[in-house]
This record gives structure tokens, sequence and C-alpha cells, in this order.
């Protein structure tokens, strides 16, 4: 046998925002949700390598409903790629940990490959549109970061951003309590990245050393530096990530082509 090449990076498929109902025929602003998540598993499945591991980072429903997330994991099943997932604020976290926990999905929030440390946290505020970390989620992402070795790099993931946007209206749904999350990663130096979903677009900001970055949605996209809701017709799409043992990465958003008629008088959904 070959030597194992251990510089090869890990390559991580962030998606996020499906959006996805129990019925596939219902649409979301006049788009099918469904079609265009059928659109970015048959890029996935066109493309020279396959990733390593795919990472949900939320939003994963519509409706909530124990349907959806069935048809979802029927879906991925097939690709045999080990997948990983986070709640949105339109998700329903006890029906998602009790129907995404069978091979190749899991219900992990830490997950160790490649040389690096994913930690996976939950922002999920029932009945509400914004997020927030728990004391208790807080005082785990503390002691989880504090027992790595600091040679070893982390990935943190969450659905709302930790930033605000500029957006106003986008803003308002961010994360309430993102300055306990700072003052957590500020004290470790082992966090590189920092992956989210919720704003439907792509965007990257940089802070102390750590990259944090957005993915579009695998739906409709929301108009960046917008005041009040608006549509973007970019297309929809997702990250691609590639994670080296010692720390370097490198990302490329992909985009699909594929475009339905959408309501761009819609003030909100």
């Amino acid at each position: 046998m070959g030597n194992i090449d251990q510089t090869a990076p890990l390559l991580v498929a962030q998606i996020s925002d499906l959006h996805l109902f129990a019925d596939e025929r219902q649409d979301l602003l006049g788009w099918n949700t469904w079609a265009s998540w059928e659109a970015i598993l048959e890029h996935l499945e066109m493309a020279q390598s396959l990733p390593d591991l795919i990472l949900l980072t939320g939003d994963l429903s519509q409706d909530e409903t124990e349907g959806a997330y069935r048809r979802l994991a029927h879906r991925l099943t097939p690709l045999g790629i080990p997948t990983y997932w986070l709640p949105g604020n339109h998700d329903h976290v006890p029906t998602m940990q009790r129907t995404l926990n069978t091979p190749p999905i899991y219900a992990d929030k830490v997950i160790e490959r490649g040389g690096w440390k994913f930690l996976l946290l939950n922002t999920n505020v029932p009945g509400q549109v914004y997020g927030a970390l728990s004391g208790d989620s807080l005082k785990w992402l503390d002691s989880s970061l504090t027992q790595t070795p600091v040679h070893q790099p982390v990935v943190i993931a969450l659905h709302h951003p930790p930033f605000l946007v500029g957006s106003p209206w986008l803003d308002k749904s961010g994360l309430q309590n993102t300055s306990a999350l700072l003052d957590i990663l500020d004290r470790h130096p082992q966090v590189r990245l920092v992956l989210f979903g919720h704003i439907h677009q792509e965007f990257e900001h940089q802070r102390r050393g750590v990259s944090y970055l957005s993915t579009p949605s695998t739906c409709i996209q929301f108009m960046p530096q917008s005041t009040n809701f608006a549509l973007d017709d970019a297309r929809p799409g997702f990250r691609m990530i590639q994670l080296y043992p010692d720390g370097r990465f490198e990302t490329l958003i992909h985009r699909v082509t594929f475009r339905q008629q959408l309501n761009f008088a819609a003030q909100g959904y």
C-alpha cells in the first residue's frame, strides 16, 4: 500500500437554508425549494471530487415537519457522504433529532476530520426569528475549546450571523448575544473559521485572524445591503471549503444554473 497523503485537504460542502416542505409541490414565494435542492445535489454528484463531508447550517425545512426531514434524509443517504446538521429558526429541533440520525446522516455536534475539529452550535429560539446561544451552549463551547490542543484548527458552525451584515431588516434577526460568543472565541486561537447561514447570500468578515463566512441559500436569495425585505435574482448555491491539516483553508462559492419566477413584490415570508 502507498503512503497516505497527509497534506491532502478535507473537502467540505456547506449547504444552508433549504426551506423544504413535506409536499414537494409546495413553493416559497413562487419558488419550488425541492427543485432547486435537486439542482444543487446534481451539481455535487457531477463534480470531479465529491465532498468528504456535508455541513447543513440550518433552515432545512420551512414547515418544520417530520415529512420534510425524512424526504431530505432519503435524498441524501444514497450519496454516502457523512452529513452533519444544526438547526435554524425555521427548524423543529426535536423532530430533527428524531429523524436525522441514521448514517450517513449524524446528529453529532463535535466532529474531528482531516486534522480539524468542528463544533456545531444551536442558536434556535423556539417561536423567534432571531437566534441566541443558551448559557449551557456557551459553557459547552468554552469547555470544548479548552480541551482542544492549541495546534488543532477549529471550525465553528451556527445558523445566525454573529455580525451585522448591512441589511437593517436582517440585522434585527441575527444572533442576539454575539458578545458572549466572541468573548469565548477570542480566548481560543484554535478557532480559524466560523460558518453560518440565515442571510441567504455570500458574506465574509475578518476579525482577529478568524474568517466569518456565510453561504447562499439553495433556494431564494436576499438582496445584499437592503433596508427592507428584498429578494435578489442571484442563483442558488453553496460553499465548498478545502481544509488543510496545518490550519489553512481555501473556499469557493458554487452556483447552479437554476431559475424560477419569484414574487419580487413579497414583503416577507
